[in-house]
């Protein structure tokens, strides 16, 4: 919730300062992602449970605020949710936040995270045929985990919070005199043993193009990847992936 009410407070901020001064590009978007979520986690890198998890529909926001002012970085903010619920039929024992739970035990879990991306970053490149724009992120991770087995009511939970730096590349390709644009975007690191990645590829196309207002409808294909080594001792592999629809408006 504090999370959710920093984004909004900062989104407030961005479009008074857009009103302020016209100059200024406000980007506010979202999206619906339909998506499958697949893999394990665990105590330890050889401890870990796979779970099948129960496909969902997450709604995701950005806004993005764009300056001509040089060597200041532009600035983006984006809330992304994968929440979703699973089980498992072990084959091994598995052990996690202090409960063992024997071979053949059947699991129910309930994997719920979320994470807030604040980006900076320049624009490389910046015209109707191509933008390029590189920058870092900090992303805000808060996860909640609970199992529990089936036969006994025996549960376990571990939540994980803390920031995480990526690397943020996005780039757009228009297509000329087609209302059509190709874009892919990507947040990505990889250190010891683990990798992070989230990233999209799509097309978009400008249902509206005035002096005011911009719209545009994307559709596209996302992944996010988290595979975690000892992160508030939660190791996982886990990827979450499908389709998504969305729209962007551009003041």
């Amino acid at each position: 919730m504090k999370k959710a009410l920093l984004a909004a407070s900062l989104t407030t901020l961005l479009c008074t300062s857009v009103q302020a001064d016209t100059i200024l590009g406000l980007y506010i978007g979202g999206q619906m992602w339909a998506n499958e979520a697949e893999g394990s986690f665990g105590e330890g890198e050889l401890d870990q449970a796979t779970f099948s998890f129960d496909d969902e529909n997450q709604g995701n926001f950005f806004v993005a605020l764009e300056h001509p002012i040089p060597l200041v970085p532009n600035i983006k903010i984006a809330s992304t949710t994968l929440d979703t619920v699973g089980g498992a039929s072990l084959s091994t024992s598995f052990t996690f936040e202090g409960q063992t739970y024997n071979a053949t035990a059947e699991l129910d879990t309930t994997f719920d995270a979320s994470y807030i991306d604040y980006t900076l970053y320049y624009e490389i490149l910046d015209n109707d045929l191509l933008t390029l724009d590189i920058g870092l992120t900090a992303r805000d991770l808060d996860t909640h985990i609970n199992v529990i087995e089936q036969a006994t009511s025996k549960s376990a939970d571990l939540s994980v919070s803390g920031f995480l730096p990526l690397v943020y590349v996005n780039t757009i390709v228009g297509l000329p005199f087609t209302g059509f644009n190709v874009f892919a975007e990507a947040n990505f690191i990889s250190y010891d043993d683990s990798t992070l990645y989230d990233y999209q590829v799509g097309v978009s196309y400008e249902l509206l193009d005035n002096v005011a207002v911009d719209l545009d409808l994307t559709l596209g294909y996302r992944e996010v990847k988290l595979e975690l080594d000892d992160i508030d001792d939660l190791y996982s592999d886990l990827t979450f992936n499908g389709v998504f629809v969305g729209a962007t408006l551009h003041f």
